[in-house]
This record gives structure tokens, sequence and C-alpha cells, in this order.
């Protein structure tokens, strides 16, 4: 006969099988050990099966180790994430590059520069959860279906050698009919459920409780699953917007689909009311006014025109209202929520052009600068002609060159060709303010401000999350096989008739103090009061 084919009643079993699928006859029978009954001895495939370039794969991702260590390397990645705030709750108003040198110094341009500043919206980290999900996924599915095949067709009828290698065991040679119905009787009071083969009978219960770790796995790979929708732009959106009083922008991850215009935002400070009087103490104390409400009247608007290349939006009025902190406007799935604002933001500048030398500074020309839209060329019907050959909304001044921290007009610094009447050279001027530079010292004119226009400018958050019913089904199914497997315990007890003696073995997946107390009770008022403690043998 072969390796694995059992000697009692002569079934042809898989390789990896310790235990006869049909009878339970160990297969290893100079073995004395108590028998392993994990999976009763069914084999699993990734410890039988080792030659394709599939099972390498497999036996790979089913190996606990791997996925250990793999949520380990998630645990200590996630842990890395939270030494420096991730740049989503950084403010809006700053280069995240120069919060983070700034800030934290050395380590955190380091931070910075290795990506853990978006670390749980990274392609890696991403990547890492997804082989942790598939490595759940082969590992429940590699010892789950033996465990379901183990449990689907357990046989009452059990070989006496199977007995004889649990842990509780017992023999009895004087005993009746009577007292076996009697013992029947208590276990079914027990609410164990009998099953009968020849004579031969098994008492089991909580079998369910076996399917608690699967139940935990499941759960996590729905969780899992549900952090990974997060990259389907349809099921998350997390985006940010300005948008400046009076004017309407599109709103971000929407694929220009929504819209929506300030219509006016509303700041309140502490100290504007009398019933503020009692914070003067604290409100004195501060450099800043101390923000008490800040608001936007908003208007979203919906484009109902085809959507064609060079059309102009169509825009219909889907929701007004206001957009305050912790209250946000909300439709379609999406929310608009009421995040930052820049007050006082430049909208436009202007300009006048005088000679030099000219004590009462007669402009020759006037124009302005529009900052969201600034024209690259100005001219004039008097000759003069002037170009805008770099514009710096936010400017600032780094190893002596000028740059521009953000793309919003805050502080704009310019450079101006002014070229004269019937003149091909030009003159270059720099401004910004406080700042009126002649680099050449040579310039005849000179750009001076004659006044700017300002508005306030709402920060808006757009969320959108239908990942959080899924996250959420999958922490529930989770706790569902914590208790599942925590608190009940799958107990099996075989009454096994042999010539002149009655055989009786118990079995239970954990808690044997449990199991030993439920015995005393069910043997209670029978002949099978006593079964023995073995212990391993050699």
């Amino acid at each position: 006969m072969g390796a694995y084919t059992c000697r009692a009643c002569g079934f042809e079993n898989k390789e990896g099988t310790s235990i006869c699928n049909k009878c339970g006859n160990p297969l290893d029978v100079e073995n004395k050990k108590l028998l392993n009954m994990r999976y009763d001895g069914r084999a699993i495939r990734s410890k039988t099966r080792n030659q394709s370039i599939v099972d390498k794969i497999w036996n790979f991702f089913s190996s606990i180790k791997v996925g250990v260590t793999l949520i380990a390397i998630a645990l200590v990645a996630s842990a890395i994430g939270t030494i420096f705030p991730q740049e989503i709750y950084i403010p809006n108003t700053v280069s995240a590059s120069e919060h983070y040198r700034d800030q934290y110094g050395i380590f955190g341009q380091i931070y910075y520069q290795l990506g853990f500043h978006q670390l749980y919206s990274s392609w890696w980290y991403m990547l890492l959860i997804a082989l942790i999900g598939i490595s759940i996924f082969i590992v429940s599915l590699d010892r789950g279906i033996p465990l379901y095949k183990a449990l689907k067709h357990q046989n009452p009828k059990k070989h006496a050698a199977f007995l004889k290698r649990q842990k509780l065991y017992g023999e009895y040679n004087n005993y009746e009919q009577n007292d076996v119905d009697q013992l029947l009787s208590h276990l079914r009071k027990k609410r164990y459920r009998i099953t009968e083969k020849d004579g031969h009978y098994l008492a089991e219960k909580g079998r369910f409780s076996r399917w608690g770790p699967y139940v935990n796995h499941l759960g996590l790979i729905i969780f899992l699953l549900g952090t990974l929708l997060r990259f389907v732009p349809f099921m998350y959106i997390d985006e940010f917007v300005w948008v400046r009083e009076g004017e309407t922008e599109v709103i971000p991850g929407t694929d220009q689909q929504y819209y929506v215009k300030n219509e006016k935002f509303i700041i309140e400070t502490y100290g504007e009311e009398e019933e503020d009087a009692k914070f003067d103490e604290v409100i004195s104390s501060q450099e800043a006014p101390i923000p008490k409400n800040f608001q936007t009247n908003a208007v979203v608007f919906q484009d109902i025109s085809e959507n064609l290349p060079g059309m102009e939006p169509e825009l219909k009025e889907v929701k007004s209202g206001e957009i305050i902190v912790n209250e946000p406007m909300k439709f379609d799935g999406l929310a608009l929520y009421q995040d930052s604002y820049q007050l006082n933001e430049f909208q436009s500048m202007s300009f006048k052009v005088h000679e030099k030398d000219d004590a009462n500074e007669k402009a020759m020309v006037e124009f302005t600068v529009d900052l969201t839209d600034p024209k690259s060329e100005y001219t004039f019907d008097n000759g003069f002609r002037i170009e805008l050959d770099s514009y710096y909304p936010d400017f600032v001044l780094e190893d002596g060159m000028p740059k521009s921290r953000t793309n919003y007009p805050r502080n704009p610094g310019f450079v101006f060709f002014v070229y004269p009447p019937n003149s091909e050279e030009p003159e270059v001027s720099f401004l910004a303010i406080g700042q009126n530079i002649d680099p050449n010292n040579q310039n005849n004119y000179k750009i001076g401000l004659t006044g700017f226009d300002v508005r306030n400018v709402s920060g808006l958050k757009v969320k959108r999350d239908y990942t959080l019913p899924v996250i959420g089904i999958g922490a529930f199914i989770f706790m569902i096989g914590v208790v599942q497997g925590m608190y009940w315990q799958h107990r099996r007890i075989w009454i096994h008739p042999e010539e002149s003696k009655l055989l009786i073995a118990c079995h239970t997946n954990k808690n044997w103090f449990g199991m030993k107390n439920e015995w005393e009770k069910v043997s209670s008022n029978t002949k099978f009061k006593f079964l023995q403690d073995q212990e391993d043998k050699e």
C-alpha cells in the first residue's frame, strides 16, 4: 500500500495527511503522542506542494512568518508617519517642503524628501496593505478549506486508536445501554448535537467558534479593501480649493462637474461684542485677533452642458447656504468644509510712470495689473510700452535670487521693462512692497504704486468618502470574529463501543479546564465519571 493508505480501512489519503479522513486511524502508527487535531489531520496545500511557481508564490504568502513580517513593517511605517504631522494637517498657506524644513529642521527635511509626509496615500504603503490582504486571503484558503472538509464530513465511527490518542480518554467495562442513553440525555441537555453510526456516537457543540479566526480574516480583508478603495477617485476625494470673494472656481476632484462661488466671506473675532468682555485678559495677551467664527456664504453650481472641448460651462444652481467650521455644505455625496482663509489678499495693483527727476511725479501713463491674471504687455497712445517680464505673486529673496513661495498674490513682486516712445532699449525696474529698485541706476523714468484693491479668500476642503461604510463593515465583522473565537469553544465527545468495553474520548480546541468541568457535569449520576488526562507519549 502507499505511504498514505490507511492500514485499517484502506482509504487513500492525500499526501501530508496524518489522520485517516475516513476512519480516523493515525497514519503515523509509530508515534504515540497525542494527535494534532487542528485540522483533524487533513493535508494543507502549503505543506505538501512546492513544485511550480504558483506553489512557491502560494507557499510564500501562506506563511504566517511572512504575514507577521508584512504587518510589522506596516506598523513601523505607520509609526514613522506619526512622528511629524502629515501634509493634510499643515496649513495650506505655506509650502510643505519649507514647513517641514523650518519647523523640524534637517529631520523634517529628510522626512519630507523620503515621502513620509504623504505616507498613508503613497503607492508603496498601499502596496504593502495590498500584500497583507493577499497574505490573509491565501492563509484563509490554505487552512480554511481543509478545516471545512474536516468538520463537514465527520464520521462518528472512529478507529479505537483515534480515541486512545486524545487528551481526555477513558475505558469502561461494566456498563449497560441504559447508562449510555443516560449520558446522551445529559449531553443533549447541554445542547450537544448527537450523530450516530452503527452504535457509535459523536456529541458536538460550538463548531461555529472554529470559524472565528476566518471571520477575523474576512473582516480584515474588507477593511483593507476599504482603504485601497481610497485610490478610486469616485470613492474618495480629499481636495482643497481657494475661492476669492465674488469668484467661481471649479471644485477639484469632480471632473469639472461642480463649481462653487464665494458670495461673501465673513469673519468674527473675540472682542467685537459686549459678551466677550470676560475674555479681555486673554485677548489682550494675543498679538493677533482671535477668530470667533469664520464662514463662507457660497453657491454650488453644476455644469449641465454637454462638456465638449472649448464649450463654456452652463451652470445650474444646486445648493446655496453657509459653510461654517464643522458645519459643511453637503451635496451629491460631497461635502465642502470651511478650512482656512486669507484676509486682504491683493486683487489688483495700479501704477504710474513718471519722470525720475519730476518732484511732482506727474503721471506719463497709468495702468493696473490684475494679480490673478496679469497681462504680459501694456501699450499706450503716447508711445510708451511696458512689459511685465517677471511676476512673483508671493515674493521672497533666497540666496540673492527672487522667487515666489506660493502662487497666491500675498506679497507681489514685479520686474517691468519700460520702453519710452521711439526707444528700442528698455529701462528695467523692480517693484515689491516697500521696494522700488533701479538695477542700473540709469533710468530716466520711474514706476510708482498709486493704489491697490484687496479681497478675502476662503479655503475650502472638498471631501467625499464612500469607503467609510466598507471600512465600518470590515471592522464590525472583525469584532464578530473576535467574540466568536474568544467566548466559545468547539467541544467533541466520541462514544465508541468495542466488544465488551466502551471507549470515550473528549477534545476541545481550547479551554481544557472548561472541558473537564463540563464532562463532570454531563457524566454525573452515570458510570462514566472518570476520564484520564493523558500526557504525550514518546
